[in-house]
């Protein structure tokens, strides 16, 4: 059987990357209607072992899983050219929207607007609460991990990446030994050890020539993006408040309302929600020094948060088989992903107090935050209210909710 050609793969992943809307969910049905049904360049058997494997790995899965079909398809090229084609769209808009906004955005009908739209932000995470927690919750353990999760961030603020880690090492032990061998002795440990150095030196390469320049800020925010990448299991909504956590409170590059901003307007681009680090990186290197700070910032953190996921993806390809069998693995993926719907409920709640609350602080010695009643904002719980029924109740899209409201929000402020 001939090799796909170039052109079709840069015709049909072009496509997957325009249209790869709404989250996870839409992007891997888009891909399974593209690759499996249409074009049959994989079968259901494999696309599904694909995606379990990218489940396991950190990074957006949606993006990793294109990649994986690519490099299915035509290799280490084939892999670059698709992931880049889910990618590139959506970080360009993303740029764009960016750029405007920190130029822009602090003008007072512009924040008029962005009420509606942090009001639908609230609503669009508590829908990736819902759909996360059907799957994840199946049994009491999982509901204690999530439970534990919540109460560990939103009482505690204990850091994220410790609380992925105690659930992975909790799942992985608690599963019973496996012996099926995780690497292929045809293959031996050459190729990955290659691959490792030279994807792993690509992605270290702008860190090591802005430590060169003694560019401080860029260093400091590349090697945060970089601890991200490897951090990211469960998708972007349960980084969110590990990375708003950081770049409000411990590094002051952005405020708590610019990041929900961001995602806000990350939310209505194609391509993988984790872009939402580009948006970070341009409004705090506009702060910093400008539009060139901008788009060094930009296209640095682009390039950490999104070159691992090749090198996951080419490292891990050719085990798929082996690792795909490995019950402790799976096990550990499992307690993983219950303790993120703590994390994503400990988002839905950090956001929505943020909204509704003009002043929020921290609880005495705890992290948790508490609203100042008097700060509290009637207009934003109209505009959350009015969201929940049009995503809820009547099923529409966010990006049609994201305009009601912002109209609906601009209304008040005319007035006044």
């Amino acid at each position: 059987m001939s090799p796909t050609s170039w052109s079709d793969m840069m015709r049909v992943f072009g496509r997957i990357g325009v249209l790869s809307f709404g989250g996870p969910a839409a992007q891997i049905a888009l891909m399974h209607r593209e690759l499996v049904e249409r074009h049959a360049w994989l079968t259901e058997a494999a696309y599904l072992r694909a995606l379990s494997l990218c489940m396991l790995l950190p990074g957006p899965e949606a993006m990793q899983l294109a990649t994986y079909a690519g490099w299915r398809m035509r290799g280490t090229l084939g892999g670059l050219l698709a992931g880049l084609l889910f990618v590139v769209p959506g970080a360009v808009v993303i740029g764009v929207l960016a750029v405007g906004y920190a130029y822009y955005g602090q003008l007072p009908l512009v924040q008029a607007a962005f009420l509606g739209i942090k009001a639908a932000v609230i609503i669009v995470v508590f829908q990736a609460l819902r759909k996360v927690a059907a799957k994840a919750l199946t049994g009491p353990e999982g509901v204690a991990l999530a439970a534990l999760s919540f109460v560990a961030l939103f009482v505690f603020g204990l850091p994220f990446p410790l609380i992925i880690l105690a659930a992975g090492i909790w799942g992985f032990f608690h599963q019973s030994a496996s012996h099926v061998p995780l690497v292929s002795d045809s293959m031996g440990l050459a190729y990955p050890i290659r691959t490792s150095v030279i994807w792993g030196g690509l992605w270290a390469a702008p860190l090591v020539l802005v430590w060169a320049l003694d560019q401080q800020f860029l260093l400091q925010l590349g090697l945060f993006f970089s601890k991200l990448a490897v951090v990211t299991f469960g998708g972007a909504y349960a980084v969110l408040a590990y990375m708003t956590q950081s770049v409000v409170q411990d590094h002051g590059w952005i405020t708590t309302q610019q990041m929900i901003d961001a995602l806000g307007l990350a939310e209505t681009t194609p391509g993988p929600l984790i872009l939402v680090t580009e948006f970070v990186a341009l409004l705090a290197g506009f702060a910093q020094s400008g539009i060139s700070g901008a788009i060094a910032a930009g296209v640095l953190a682009l390039w950490v948060t999104f070159t691992p996921c090749f090198l996951w993806i080419f490292v891990a390809g050719p085990y798929l088989e082996a690792i795909s069998a490995q019950p402790r693995l799976s096990a550990a993926l499992q307690a993983i992903t219950a303790a993120i719907v703590g994390v994503i409920a400990n988002l839905s709640v950090w956001f929505a107090l943020h909204v509704l609350f003009k002043q929020v602080h921290p609880a005495g010695v705890f992290a948790m935050p508490l609203p100042e009643w008097s700060s509290f904002n009637f207009n934003a719980l109209v505009l959350t209210f009015l969201a929940a029924i049009l995503m809820l109740a009547l099923n529409k899209g966010f990006v049609f909710t994201m305009g009601v409201l912002a109209l609906a929000a601009l209304v008040p402020a005319v007035i006044g």
